[in-house]
């Protein structure tokens, strides 16, 4: 088993002329991949650790790194952009791994009662926990880097601003948030362009804390926000946003989804829809299905398309942040790293280890391109008042 890792990372090391790794086993035997010093190295404590890597890929690796049966010095994110590249992330998994893969989905699916109990396993994990390495206003999405040298609070600020130029928020004119989170779009948007509008979220903590945020800046009976469901929403509005939130919906409630905004979103009006994507179908990772988003399910470009169309609303404008996620995770892991020590204390090493993957992995993904960010611009209907152009959005 040793034998054949060598092999195919030393195979991965004649492919991707980048790579500079070195490989520790746990009976003392070393080698290095690449003609540079190594970036990163990678320590494999038990010969179990080197058979799951092979079998199960992500899910095996993730899992030994948390158990600590694998160290990481060095640069993680090189080692995990390796492994992304060469394909050693998602390989044919046995038969009793699927099994228990497709268990795991079952039981997790997003019916009304288990929406909740998904959500909260990961939103729920307390505001101090995610204040210790968001930005001040609480965004956990993809910022906007009108340039690179921008901060993290410059950054989120300016995506919740790109957002409000493409649905051409007035005041006076009403917003729906599904999957408001910490209520960072709908205060920016109140604040900024004298919006009233609603959110919701399945996080007792978030719908605490956007709240308390909206009574501290004088917003209440302009915006706020309700801990409910998505499919209980009632009314019509004249803008619609989501954010980050599509991604926890699951394939087979899609249609219901867009039903639903359907009936949210006046005629005419506008929606922008923000999600992760992919270049085409598949099933979401199992790490990160069994660990961080049980219920989750990244949708293709194609699939996001062909459901607008289906509900009756006319795609106006598609545009990819790939880059911006990658970056955005880059400031979170590096404001992650930071705290670590506190985040340890607060709870264990293994949850320490695993979200350390998970901000790792993520961060990969986007820079390799095997996950992309869009944002759709759509709108109900053909009869609207919309600019002809895009310089309301992209101007100074």
């Amino acid at each position: 088993m040793k034998d054949v890792f060598q092999n195919v990372v030393e195979s991965i090391g004649k492919d991707q002329r980048e790579a500079a790794l070195k490989i520790h086993f746990w009976d003392g035997d070393t080698f290095r991949v690449g003609e540079k010093p190594p970036k990163s190295e990678l320590k494999l404590k038990s010969p179990i650790a080197v058979k799951r890597i092979l079998k199960e890929g992500s899910l095996g690796f993730g899992e030994e790194y948390m158990h600590g049966n694998i160290e990481i010095e060095g640069d993680m994110q090189h080692l995990v952009r390796l492994g992304l590249n060469s394909g050693l992330d998602a390989p044919k998994l046995p038969l009793q791994t699927k099994l228990a893969i497709a268990i795991l989905r079952l039981q997790t699916a997003n019916t009304l009662k288990r929406s909740a109990r998904n959500i909260q396993s990961h939103y729920d994990l307390g505001n101090d926990f995610y204040q210790l390495w968001l930005d001040k206003s609480m965004t956990y999405s993809c910022a906007y880097f009108r340039d690179e040298a921008h901060t993290l609070e410059q950054a989120q600020h300016d995506k919740y601003e790109h957002i409000c130029r493409k649905l051409n928020l007035a005041p006076g004119e009403t917003l729906v948030d599904i999957g408001c989170g910490w209520g960072g779009m709908l205060i920016h948007a109140a604040k900024h362009y004298g919006i009233s509008g609603i959110g919701c979220t399945l996080s007792q903590q978030q719908h605490a804390f956007a709240n308390a945020r909206i009574r501290e800046e004088n917003l209440e009976g302009q915006i706020t926000v309700k801990l409910l469901d998505y499919r209980e929403l009632n009314g019509q509005f004249d803008k619609f946003v989501s954010i980050g939130m599509f991604e926890h919906v699951g394939r087979e409630h899609h249609a219901t989804f867009m039903h639903k905004v359907h009936e949210l979103l006046k005629p005419g009006g506008f929606g922008v829809l923000h999600c992760i994507t992919k270049d085409a179908p598949e099933k979401c990772d199992p790490w990160i299905n069994k660990y961080i988003f049980p219920g989750g399910d990244i949708p293709a470009v194609s699939q996001v398309v062909e459901m607008l169309g289906h509900s009756d609303f006319m795609l106006e404008d598609m545009e990819n942040l790939r880059r911006h996620y990658a970056m955005t995770l880059r400031h979170w892991s590096e404001r992650y790293e930071e705290v670590a020590p506190t985040i340890e204390d607060k709870f264990d090493s293994r949850f320490a280890r695993m979200w350390r993957t998970y901000l790792n992995f993520s961060e990969a993904a986007f820079c390799c391109g095997s996950l992309h960010l869009h944002q759709f611009l759509f709108t109900r209907g053909t009869e609207h008042d919309y600019p002809l152009t895009r310089e309301h959005v992209y101007g100074n």
